[in-house]
């Protein structure tokens, strides 16, 4: 299990985690931070100059899944893990991937009042010998207030929080622990898909509202909106693996098999291993339909009738495209064949 510390820059989460670990039997300190530090001597200076957090290289998210499912093979009981994320996305990719391990995770928010957070970033000497260098940490602080108040929306309601204005750091790994052990702090409800071993077919189903909206949802387990659907079943026929992920991801039952759009050949990425995506039209819902929509929490936060114009600033670009000439076969009732989004032939 992860019991994962997060909060602003300067809200304890460190000092309580390293209290932690001695009130959890058989608790490891996982400090994903040296990683970045790692990349930043692994990496080519042109590489790290292209973002302003370590964070937002894909390469960093995916070791700190990697590193823990390593550490819990080789250490196993729990993993304490301090670590700000603010971005929904980035916590949906790393919680994710270790729900992927099966791997659950315990998410803890230390959330001190602003004006307490202000007062320990102002006392905070990181570099001694380096007075530049703690200004340069203590403005870093202060720059990631306003994204951690953005944030609060969904870390209050993803996390188990708690007000440590008034707690030492002894007292704050207490109340984490207490949390934890009677359930407070509950494991995450995300869904566990296990990472694909080889290639996979995937089926996914447009939906319409009667302005020809396209829906899209919005997964716990990963980055990025997507399309209803999934991995298609041994033995399961791609359109009805369609039929039964509509129903099982929005709770709407389609009276026809989905027509074929578009058969995309995505490439091998690793991790991923690509495979053969599908894409067919569920034909449009009307209002009452889209009224009835349900979502199981733990798959799907969220959905949405968009434009193509919005589809381009909520999808990743290579479903973006994918759904661009679903579109286009659609206007023109044909299929079309795509490799990593091209068509082809």
């Amino acid at each position: 299990m992860v019991v994962w510390v997060n909060g602003a820059f300067s809200a304890g989460k460190t000092s309580a985690a390293r209290e932690l670990i001695d009130l959890i039997p058989n608790s490891t300190f996982y400090d994903p931070e040296v990683l970045g530090g790692a990349l930043r001597l692994l990496l080519p200076p042109k590489r790290l100059a292209e973002v302003n957090d370590y964070q937002d290289l894909p390469i960093w998210r995916r070791m700190v899944v990697d590193a823990a499912s390593a550490l819990l093979a080789e250490m196993g009981g729990v993993l304490v893990v301090p670590m700000t994320l603010l971005r929904q996305e980035y916590r949906d990719e790393i919680f994710g991937g270790l729900a992927s391990r099966r791997i659950p995770v315990c998410h803890v928010l230390l959330a001190p009042e602003e004006t307490i957070l202000r007062e320990r970033i102002a006392g905070r000497e990181e570099f001694p010998d380096d007075p530049e260098g703690s200004a340069r940490t203590r403005q870093w602080a202060y720059e990631h207030i306003e994204p951690y108040r953005t944030a609060l929306g969904w870390l209050t309601t993803d996390a188990h929080t708690l007000d440590t204005s008034a707690l030492t750091p002894a007292d704050t790994a207490r109340q984490i622990a207490e949390a934890v052990r009677t359930g407070a702090a509950r494991a995450c409800e995300i869904v566990q898909t296990p990472e694909p071993t080889a290639e996979t077919l995937a089926a996914g189903v447009l939906l319409f509202d009667e302005q020809d909206r396209v829906l899209l949802v919005d997964p716990t387990y990963k980055p990025g909106w997507e399309f209803p659907g999934g991995v298609v079943e041994n033995g399961e026929a791609p359109a009805r693996a369609g039929i039964r992920e509509v129903a099982e991801e929005i709770g709407i039952q389609l009276d026809r098999v989905p027509t074929l759009l578009v058969v995309d050949w995505e490439p091998p990425n690793p991790p991923g291993y690509g495979g053969l995506r599908l894409l067919f039209d569920g034909g449009r819902l009307d209002s009452g339909e889209a009224e009835r929509l349900l979502l199981p929490g733990s798959e799907l936060r969220g959905w949405r009738f968009v434009s193509e114009q919005d589809a381009a600033e909520l999808l990743p670009p290579v479903r973006y495209e994918r759904l661009r000439w679903a579109l286009r076969a659609r206007e023109r009732s044909v299929v079309l064949n795509l490799e990593a989004g091209v068509p082809v032939g």
